[in-house]
């Protein structure tokens, strides 16, 4: 059975039984990235930052089951695909039915295309439904940075002008001086859109989590400043060893192309660090979706949820 250690050393055949189940903790994080680092999902939803700063607002919980990590989401009431070595259809349908069990709904969410396409028996377990309003975006780095294509002018066009208006302006690592300064940044950005959506108070929640819990996290970030004034300021971590993965990223629309200015410089910073930068999905949110879709992405990766066929 894994028991949480700092010096974790985690045996993948290993199974918790079912319904054995918890929240993440900060020691867990090992185990988590000895998981990613052996089978470099694509997908944010697998990132222990996220998980870990999410889990109250999706009521998130794991197990182990035959060697591979199982995420349940409580509030979509579906299961990650296990992360672990692939289980075919005859056996995932195994897993729905110990969900079923533990009086879960086994439904099985984060299926990729090349899942699919690699089974096409699965339909004999599952009806299939695309989730495009949960589709995560992922850019070359080196796009983002250079902004080159004719479709990504206005957006060096946006830098530029933000550059002429406030040619003082800094770029600052995230230090727990510029962390405080976010916080606050945040929850003014927050309180000044009016009425509160639970979205967003549950966004800033997460983030809240994320500040106080910054360097165990992993977490990095930047601060654009102009003078002693906040503009934007970005937070990211690694998702997987090619790619980065921004988990909050927030500007004051005072300042025009303060937007445009920490994107590309959290790419800037980021360059030499990995090839690509997922900048997770846009809900289903109109604008967020034209937003990112205006930075042409390198891959939009559109998952599927697998609904099990009780028979």
């Amino acid at each position: 059975m894994y028991t949480r250690s700092e010096n974790c050393s985690l045996d993948l055949n290993q199974t918790i039984s079912f319904p054995t189940a918890g929240m993440f903790a900060l020691s867990d994080r090992q185990m988590v990235q000895i998981y990613i680092g052996k089978y470099a999902p694509m997908s944010c939803e697998y990132n222990f930052a996220n998980l870990f700063c999410w889990q109250e607002a999706y009521q998130y919980s794991w197990r182990l089951y035959k060697g591979r990590l199982v995420i349940y989401d409580g509030v979509n009431q579906c299961a990650f695909m296990p992360l672990g070595e692939t289980l075919p259809p005859e056996e995932l349908a195994g897993l729905c039915r110990e969900l079923m069990l533990s009086g879960l709904e086994p439904d099985i969410g984060l299926v990729t295309d090349s899942y699919l396409d690699q089974y096409p028996e699965c339909d004999h377990y599952f009806s299939v439904t695309q989730e495009r309003d949960y589709a995560e975006y992922i850019y070359s780095v080196d796009s983002l940075c250079q902004l080159n294509s004719v479709k990504l002018h206005k957006k060096k066009n946006l830098i530029s002008q933000f550059e002429r208006l406030y040619p003082a302006y800094e770029i600052q690592v995230l230090s727990k001086k510029y962390q405080d300064a976010a916080r606050a940044f945040s929850r003014d950005l927050l309180y000044g859109q009016g009425g509160l959506s639970q979205t967003l108070e549950a966004e800033f929640m997460a983030m809240e989590k994320a500040f106080d819990n910054f360097e165990d996290l992993g977490l990095a970030g930047l601060a654009l400043m102009v003078d002693d004034r906040m503009a934007a300021f970005s937070i990211f971590s690694p998702l997987n060893p090619s790619t980065y993965n921004v988990q909050f990223e927030k500007s004051d629309f005072d300042f025009k192309g303060a937007a445009q200015v920490i994107n590309q410089q959290t790419a800037l910073f980021l360059q030499d660090e990995c090839q690509y930068i997922n900048r997770e999905q846009d809900l289903g949110i109109r604008g967020l979706r034209q937003a990112k879709m205006s930075y042409e992405p390198e891959q939009l990766l559109v998952p599927h949820t697998l609904s099990f066929r009780r028979r």
